[in-house]
């Protein structure tokens, strides 16, 4: 039996994250189901504090997910977290343009706010490490 993943990345503001890296990989950010989340405060389930509104919508503060076009590829849900990022990621995402596309890219993503933080290669391999808003790490490859 197969088991699913879940990609998930801690934030201080999940809904502008999720919004922005949407953006950057064409992806969906998942609609959330206002009338329910309004059933769940007024069942006393929830409260007030556990949503926000985004957009003009109301939502549950805790995160944002996005979604591919393509349903094989793993979800991405972003959760609020308390504490600020300080360290390097232990894990990150490999964005797989392609050469010809990397320089591109690497600009089209400085231009939504991404913040180069270096360049390697390796043999054959390149990748540029770029940061998104909230200063996780990613690599263009």
């Amino acid at each position: 039996m197969a088991t699913d993943v879940q990609i998930v990345i801690d934030s201080a503001d999940p809904h502008g994250l999720a919004d922005w890296w949407a953006e950057v990989l064409g992806w969906q950010v998942e609609p959330q189901d206002e009338a329910f989340i309004r059933r769940t405060v007024a069942s006393g389930a929830a409260t007030e504090a556990d949503t926000t509104t985004h957009r003009g919508a109301l939502v549950w503060r805790s995160g944002a997910a996005i979604t591919s076009p393509d349903p094989d590829r793993p979800r991405v849900l972003f959760q609020v977290v308390p504490e600020a990022k300080t360290v390097k990621n232990r894990v990150h995402l490999d964005l797989r343009v392609g050469a010809d596309r990397r320089e591109d890219e690497v600009a089209r993503l400085l231009g939504l706010g991404a913040t180069e933080l270096h360049r390697a290669s390796q043999g054959p391999f390149a990748w540029v490490t770029l940061a998104d808003p909230e200063g996780n790490e990613f690599c263009i490859t």
